[in-house]
């Protein structure tokens, strides 16, 4: 059954097509439930094509590299036949592959129902949904693609995509500059990739993920820690990562299911994926800076999120720290650990953004949570599912989040002793913002106006509250330690690693990092609920205006980019008018001039031309007897 991998992008991609051409047409819900059909219909079919990976012969069928295990190539068509380069239109199938492809489909799918509600009576409701449809079949894209050229296709997809989505109620100028600020940012992150590739193309002779997969252990020391970095920028772009983490924050902006899809099942992952799946080239010396870049943003990221009012924005700098999370635990060569948190990070952030969509679509889109309290009673599923996600990034027992974070931090001591204490302190720093996010929204005292009538969301957008809630809950099922070495993630995708972390630590000290890990977790919560439930500590010194204002960092750079850049931007415009275009108008102006002089010679009339020759004629002839005289 692996032979219908090309079903799911397709299926996405058609129903784009549907809405393109009709979407209009169909209006409000119908054009709504087409693309949910899609998307479900994409869902079902990675589960097919998921059952049939499972039905290949793992210890027969090559894997990438020569590394054994399951591995299914479909191609589509020949794309670049040129000269040496040979790119194929091709879908791999294998279990990197499969696990990014299922939480995309499945996420995805919940992301379209919700926002069947979520969207209505918006005029662009048929549009939203087209884009929403082309979003997941780029996200498709990069995670089935065979080749770095495929990849780079959804790529660039999602990119646009964020563009449509974010900017998605442009009339709103802050839609439209958050929209532009993540064009922009991820256009660096695609220098990265970009020459990358060519690097890789140049020394290996090849794009292909097997090919490359192959043929790592030949690049020079030199060109494999170039290519790691450049790799480095282009996942920085896409997954928010030190310094190119502004155009997240502002990305909020779109509607509330574009966060979701956005920044918990796609687009942020799409970096992750990448280091990950060419995780053969990483170098020592570049996972060290991974690492490094990884906890930075991970701390970064949470002081940032202590101080925001803003519903959505707490969550928005919380992704930035989980990604940040993730590319500790890649920098600590636990790959398996980096893509178990992308899973389970799908899962409770997906439903904490769309918890927040719920509240603020029933408070009448009210974002600041000083505007909010005891919502638990007028919206108990919101607030319980809300309250699951809570628990589940806040690293609390046996939730899903608690799981893979502490993977990433049982890497992160054995190989960094001094970033596992900044992953711990972040640990600690998320359970209290989560814990404040929460006590805000859903405990304490009312502080909406009675004009609101908050009350709960319809069942299009409840119901993918519920499922998302049991996923975040129970989803660190499929990589548990300690029911009899249950590692069921770390072994399918085993295969497909070049060298996999296996941790060394004794039991005895798993135990005490993971006891460890929890008491930070609930010294966080303990401080949040004596700032924000009993009003033991005074709230104005949590929320210095250095955090709330994100260090300045933002600022700094977006003063910058409208003073001195700009005027900068506007010399090399003006030196490129002056200098470059006058070199090439000047030279133009020069032929014109000559072609002027020239055309008089050109008549038209033959006795002109005869009286021309005869002239030549009598000069050769007397050149010639001078010579001879001579």
């Amino acid at each position: 059954m692996v032979e219908l991998v090309w079903l799911i992008p397709a299926l996405p991609l058609a129903g784009f097509a549907v809405l393109l051409l009709a979407g209009p047409r169909l209006g409000e819900p119908r054009a709504g439930w087409l693309a949910t059909a899609a998307s479900a219909g994409s869902f079902l079919f990675t589960l097919v094509t998921f059952g049939g990976l499972l039905g290949l012969d793992s210890a027969t069928t090559g894997g990438a590299g020569g590394h054994g295990g399951r591995w299914f190539v479909s191609t589509l068509f020949e794309w670049m036949p040129i000269g040496g380069l040979e790119v194929d239109a091709a879908l791999l199938v294998d279990p990197l592959s499969m696990t990014m492809a299922l939480f995309v489909t499945g996420v995805g799918t919940l992301i379209h129902l919700y926002s069947v509600g979520y969207m209505h009576g918006d005029p662009k409701y048929s549009k939203f949904f087209l884009y929403l449809n082309l979003f997941l079949f780029s996200m498709l894209m990069l995670v089935l693609g065979e080749n770095l050229v495929v990849t780079f296709l959804g790529w660039e997809g999602v990119g646009t995509c964020s563009y449509l989505l974010i900017s998605f109620w442009h009339e709103r100028p802050t839609a439209a500059t958050a929209g532009k600020k993540a064009f922009v940012t991820n256009r660096i992150g695609d220098f990265g990739f970009m020459i990358a590739t060519f690097l890789l193309w140049t020394t290996l002779g090849t794009v292909s993920y097997a090919g490359l997969a192959a043929g790592a252990p030949a690049l020079a020391t030199g060109t494999a820690t170039a290519v790691s970095l450049l790799l480095l920028l282009a996942a920085a772009g896409k997954s928010a990562q030190l310094p190119l983490y502004v155009w997240l924050p502002d990305a909020m902006e779109g509607p509330t299911p574009v966060s979701a899809m956005v920044h918990a099942a796609t687009m942020v992952t799409a970096g992750v994926y990448l280091l990950v799946r060419l995780n053969p080239v990483l170098t020592d010396t570049a996972l060290l800076i991974i690492a490094i870049v990884g906890a930075a943003t991970a701390l970064f990221a949470a002081l940032a999120a202590v101080a925001q009012h803003d519903i959505k924005k707490v969550l928005a700098y919380s992704t930035v720290s989980q990604l940040g999370y993730m590319f500790l635990a890649i920098g600590s060569g636990a790959y398996v650990a980096a893509i178990f948190h992308v899973v389970t990070h799908a899962f409770f952030k997906g439903l904490l953004f769309l918890g927040s969509g719920s509240v603020i679509h029933g408070l009448g889109d009210e974002q600041d949570m000083r505007r909010m309290g005891a919502l638990r009673a007028v919206m108990p599923v919101t607030a319980v599912t809300f309250i699951v996600g809570w628990l589940a990034i806040a690293g609390v027992p046996p939730l899903s989040g608690f799981w893979s974070k502490d993977e990433i931090l049982l890497a992160a001591w054995e190989q960094h002793r001094l970033l596992w204490a900044v992953g711990l302190t972040t640990a600690l720093l998320t359970a209290y913002y989560m814990s404040r996010q929460t006590f805000l929204v859903f405990f304490g005292g009312q502080r909406w106006d009675d004009s609101a009538h908050p009350h709960e969301s319809p069942a299009t957008m409840t119901l993918p509250l519920v499922v998302l809630a049991g996923a975040a809950a129970i989803g660190g099922a499929v990589n548990l330690p300690l029911v009899g070495d249950w590692l069921v993630l770390e072994h399918f995708l085993e295969p497909v690693l070049a060298d996999p972390h296996h941790f060394t630590s004794e039991t005895w000290e798993k135990l005490l990092l993971a006891f460890v890990a929890v008491l930070a977790a609930l010294i966080g919560i303990t401080v949040a609920i004596a700032a924000w439930l009993r009003s033991r500590i005074p709230t104005d010194k949590l929320e210095p205006a250095l955090l709330e204002n994100v260090f300045y960092f933002d600022s700094t750079v977006s003063n910058f980019v409208g003073g001195p850049g700009t005027k900068a931007f506007e010399a090399a415009a003006t030196a490129d008018r002056r200098f470059v275009d006058g070199a090439v108008n000047g030279v133009a102006r020069l032929v014109r001039m000559l072609g002027e002089a020239v055309r008089p010679l050109q008549s038209g009339y033959l006795r002109h031309y005869a009286s021309g020759v005869a002239v030549g004629a009598i000069i050769l002839v007397i050149w010639l007897a001078l010579r001879g005289v001579s």
